[in-house]
């Protein structure tokens, strides 16, 4: 496995865990690992998979610093890699916990959003604020977010691109329940562990009819080309994502 994301056998669990310091932001690097990882754990399907992050972040989401940095192609790579991401965890063929150890932002949200229950921590925000930085929503990101959340949560999550604290996280369904910064990966292990016990087969079989009309459309979606493949950053993306990381 690559430098920042490993995959940890615990019983009938694997742990992957991202830790790309110091927040855990996203690049090309950690997509493909990302990849790697989901790659390897469905040739051998574990009894369940739990996601995690580093302690106080998840994920930051993408790297902002990078994006003055990219050329058409690496951008080209990044829409097609969060795609993928979306189309191969989403639709992960065993029960997937993400245990949200502190900050979800933006594409680190849209990680834990395709797991199939979400243990969030009692500390840090949460949000969906790709619109703050400029950065439009890959198809496979934004069709997540429609499955997932309901309209009028997805409507103010998406266009206020602001982020909220855990127990507003919890009532607006981004996470399911909310545990100790020091207990969030094990209380996620311990709902893995009993999602494992439903059966492979079966769990594969009925996580597909709830998820499959989503997934055909995000499927569908990509095949036909995500606009943004050829055209992701605008004008004013760079500017914003200066000014973002001013903020912060």
């Amino acid at each position: 496995m690559g430098s920042h994301v490993t995959v940890e056998a615990r019983g009938q669990l694997a742990v992957v865990r991202l830790d790309r310091p110091p927040a855990n932001a996203l690049n090309l690097e950690v997509l493909a690992e990302l990849e790697q990882a989901r790659e390897g754990l469905a040739a051998d399907p574990p009894g369940a998979v739990v996601v995690t992050g580093r302690e106080r972040f998840f994920s930051a989401g993408v790297d902002l610093k990078l994006v003055p940095t990219w050329s058409p192609e690496d951008q080209r790579a990044m829409v097609q890699g969060i795609n993928d991401l979306v189309l191969g965890w989403y639709g992960f063929p065993r029960p997937v916990v993400a245990a949200v150890t502190g900050h979800a932002i933006a594409g680190g949200m849209v990680i834990a959003l395709c797991a199939d229950y979400r243990v969030g921590a009692r500390e840090g925000k949460l949000g969906l604020t790709e619109l703050r930085a400029g950065v439009p929503y890959p198809v496979g990101a934004i069709s997540l977010v429609r499955a997932e959340l309901s309209p009028a949560v997805a409507r103010a999550l998406v266009l206020r691109a602001h982020l909220v604290e855990p127990e507003e996280a919890l009532r607006l369904g981004l996470v399911d329940e909310l545990a100790g910064p020091d207990e969030v990966v094990e209380r996620a292990c311990d709902v893995a562990e009993q999602m494992a016990q439903f059966g492979g087969d079966a769990y594969e079989r009925t996580k597909l009819a709830l998820r499959g009309d989503a997934l055909a459309r995000i499927r569908a979606a990509v095949d036909a080309g995500d606009p943004l493949l050829d055209s992701w950053l605008g004008e004013g993306a760079e500017a914003s994502a200066a000014s973002l990381l001013r903020e912060n």
